[in-house]
C-alpha cells in the first residue's frame, strides 16, 4: 500500500475500466442484451460483496461479460420502446469527467464552476420557451423528481398565512398525464382535478375553463396549479399550451408543463408552434437524458421566477449558516441538498456540438417520424392511429389480438431486431414506436414493419 494511501492504488485496473468505457461508447452495445431470470443471473455473478472482496480485475469481469449484457441497450438505434436515450459521444466521455472531479454541485461555495456551465446549458433551455433572463433553475435526477419539486413550489406560492382551506390542496391535470403526477399528489397529500382530454387525448383551455367554473367556492381555492403536458409519453400529444396557459392567467394560478419527453422539440423550427402559450408557464422539466443526448440521469427544473422555488426548497441547519445566499446554489431549487453536477454532460455536449446541431438532431428525429408514418400508411395490414405530433407513432395490425402483438414484440427483442413493446389506446392494443436517436433509418423501420404482414 503506497504510504499516507489507505485504499490501494491500482492503475492497470483504472485504465482498464476507462478502456472498457471507451470502447462501449465507440462500439455501442449488442442489441440482444436483456434481463435474465433473477435466480439464473445471481447463480453466475455468485458471491461479490465478501470480507476479504473479490478483486477488481474480477469485478470487472462480471460487469462487463455478465452484468452488462443483462441489460437493455438504451442507445440502439432501434430501440423504440418507451422513451430511450441517444447521449452524444462527447457527453458519455463527459460523464467519466464528471465522476472523476467529484464535485459537490449543491451549493455555489463548493461546485462554483460546474454550476456556472449547468446554468448556461439551463439559461438556453429558458431561452427557448421565450422566459426572461432571471429564469433559472436546476439539474435534478428525472422528471418525478423535477415534477414534484415544481408543484411543491406551486403549493407554497398559493399559501396565504392565516387562511384555511376546506379541504386538502388540489391540482389539475388530464388522464394522459405521466403517472410521476398521480404519484406526486400521494407524496403531498393532494387531490387531483382530472380535466378530460379531447379526441388526441390533449388537455384544452376549453376543457380546463369548464373544469374549473364547475367547481365549488371551497373546492376553487384549493386549486393551486394546472399541470400540461408538452409530448405525453404514450401517444407523444402536446397539450393546448395556449388556451390552459390563459385559463391559468385569468384565475391566478400556476401553470406546470412536464415536458420530460417532448420538450427537446423546442428545438426544433418545425414543431415550434405546438409549443406556443409555454412562455406563460411557471415552471417546466425537460430531461435531457431522453431527446436532448445525455446520459441517464438528467432532467432540468426551470423557473420563471425562481425566488418562488428558493421560498420553499432552501434549507437552513447550524452547519449551514455559512452559506452565500446571495449566489445560486441548485439546492435551493428542488427537494434535494446533496447533488452531484448531473447537468455537466449536457452542457458539455451542447458547448462540443454547438446548439444549431442539436436543432438538427431533433429535426432529423422529427423527419424519420413522418416518414416511418408514411410507410406505415402504405401497408394495407397497417393503420395509423394518429398523425403524430412530435416523434411517437400510434399504429395497428389489422385483425391482430393482443396476444399477437405480445409474441411479435418478444420474437423481435429476443433476436435484437427491434424494441417495440404495446401498449393501449382507447382500450385497444396498439403498437407504439417513440423515436429520439437521430441514427435510426427509415429503411430498417419499414423492414420492421413488413414482418407485420404475416
Amino acid at each position: 500500500m503506497t504510504s499516507g494511501r489507505f485504499w490501494p492504488r491500482d492503475e492497470s485496473l483504472l485504465r482498464a475500466v476507462v478502456d472498457w468505457s471507451v470502447n462501449r461508447i465507440v462500439d455501442g452495445q449488442d442489441p440482444m442484451t436483456a434481463a435474465r431470470p433473477p435466480e439464473e443471473l445471481l447463480d453466475e455473478i455468485g458471491d461479490t460483496v465478501t470480507a476479504g472482496g473479490i478483486g477488481g480485475a474480477e469485478a470487472l469481469r462480471l460487469f462487463t461479460e455478465v452484468l452488462v449484457p443483462a441489460t437493455r441497450a438504451q442507445d440502439d438505434p432501434m430501440n423504440l420502446a418507451y422513451v430511450a436515450a441517444a447521449p452524444t459521444e462527447a457527453a458519455l466521455v463527459f460523464d467519466l469527467a464528471v465522476s472523476a472531479a467529484e464535485i459537490f454541485a449543491g451549493t455555489w461555495e463548493s461546485g462554483a464552476g460546474a454550476i456556472a456551465a449547468e446554468n448556461q446549458a439551463l439559461s438556453w433551455i429558458a431561452s427557448l420557451l421565450g422566459w426572461p433572463a432571471a429564469a433559472g433553475g436546476c439539474f435534478v435526477s428525472g422528471g418525478t423528481m423535477g415534477n414534484l419539486s415544481a408543484l411543491v413550489a406551486a403549493r407554497s406560492g398559493a399559501e396565504t398565512p392565516g387562511v384555511e382551506r376546506a379541504g386538502r390542496w388540489m391540482f389539475a391535470a388530464s388522464p394522459a398525464a405521466h403517472s410521476s403526477i398521480g404519484s406526486a399528489a400521494r407524496v403531498m397529500d393532494c387531490d387531483i382535478l382530472e380535466v378530460a382530454g379531447d379526441g388526441r387525448g390533449r388537455m384544452t383551455g376549453e376543457a380546463l375553463s369548464a373544469a374549473v367554473a364547475g367547481l365549488s367556492t371551497d373546492d376553487r381555492a384549493r386549486l393551486f396549479a394546472v399541470v400540461a403536458t408538452a409530448g405525453t409519453t404514450n401517444a407523444g400529444v402536446v397539450d393546448d399550451l395556449a388556451g390552459v396557459a390563459a385559463v391559468c392567467g385569468d384565475n391566478d394560478v400556476w401553470l406546470h408543463v412536464d415536458g420530460a419527453y417532448g420538450g427537446a422539440a423546442l428545438a426544433a423550427r418545425s414543431v415550434r408552434s405546438l409549443f406556443d402559450g409555454i412562455e406563460g408557464a411557471d415552471s417546466f422539466v425537460v430531461d435531457p437524458h431522453k431527446w436532448l443526448f445525455a446520459p441517464y440521469d438528467c432532467c432540468a427544473l426551470v423557473y420563471r421566477e425562481p425566488v418562488h422555488a428558493a421560498l420553499v426548497h432552501s434549507q437552513f441547519a447550524s452547519y449551514l449558516e455559512q452559506l452565500d445566499r446571495s449566489e445560486w446554489n441548485p439546492a435551493d431549487y428542488a427537494i434535494h441538498l446533496s447533488r452531484r453536477a448531473r447537468g455537466l454532460p449536457f452542457w458539455f455536449s451542447l458547448a462540443t456540438y454547438g446548439t444549431d446541431r442539436y436543432s438538427e438532431a431533433v429535426e432529423t428525429v422529427l423527419a424519420v417520424t413522418r416518414g416511418v408514418a408514411d410507410e406505415v400508411r402504405l401497408r394495407p395490414f397497417l393503420d395509423l392511429v394518429m398523425e403524430p405530433d412530435l416523434s411517437v407513432v400510434l399504429f395497428e395490425r389489422r385483425g391482430w389480438s393482443e396476444e399477437q402483438y405480445q409474441a411479435w414484440s418478444v420474437e423481435n427483442a429476443v433476436s435484437g431486431t427491434v424494441l417495440c413493446v404495446p401498449t393501449r389506446w382507447e382500450g385497444r392494443p396498439v403498437l407504439r414506436f417513440c423515436f429520439v436517436n437521430p441514427d435510426t433509418e427509415v429503411e430498417r423501420v419499414a423492414r420492421v414493419l413488413d414482418s407485420l404482414a404475416d
